[in-house]
């Protein structure tokens, strides 16, 4: 399984929306260049975040994104799968009938316990403890930049 683009910039969105929950609205341009990404493709991807009640929208001059829940609401798992699907590693897992050997086959087991593994990892971290870190991670960058400037 590899994070889609459209599901990176999910992520993203909705990390900056629970850094700012405070706020009732963003906008879309001002998450765009914060975030590092296309603000036409953060539309798309806002779209399909808000059909999964992850993100509201508000159209209009005024308009903007917030999230539909609190931050401590939401799972990293339910933003990327809101986006690119249920994880599966492999065709067996996903489509049990697709594969003959599903019974005999020694390593569907260890497929199996990898895919929960890794939903009970990306499940467990909520975007309340991302944007927690985000904002730690960002107050130690900047104050490290003076320190560059002068050296």
């Amino acid at each position: 399984m590899r994070l889609t683009r459209a599901g990176e910039y999910a992520i993203r969105c909705v990390l900056y929306l629970a850094m700012h929950h405070d706020r009732e609205l963003i906008g879309r341009k001002e998450i765009a260049a914060a975030m590092d990404m296309p603000a036409q493709f953060l539309g798309k991807v806002a779209q399909q975040l808000a059909k999964a009640g992850i993100i509201s929208i508000r159209q209009g001059s005024q308009g903007g994104y917030e999230l539909a829940k609190r931050p401590q609401d939401i799972a990293l798992l339910a933003v990327i799968e809101a986006i690119d699907g249920e994880i599966f590693l492999n065709d067996c897992i996903h489509r049990p009938h697709s594969c003959d050997r599903q019974t005999i086959c020694s390593v569907h087991q260890i497929w199996d316990k990898a895919r929960r593994q890794l939903r009970n990892t990306l499940g467990g971290v909520t975007l309340a403890e991302l944007a927690a870190r985000e904002k730690r991670a960002c107050a130690g960058r900047s104050r490290e930049q003076p320190h560059a400037l002068q050296g």
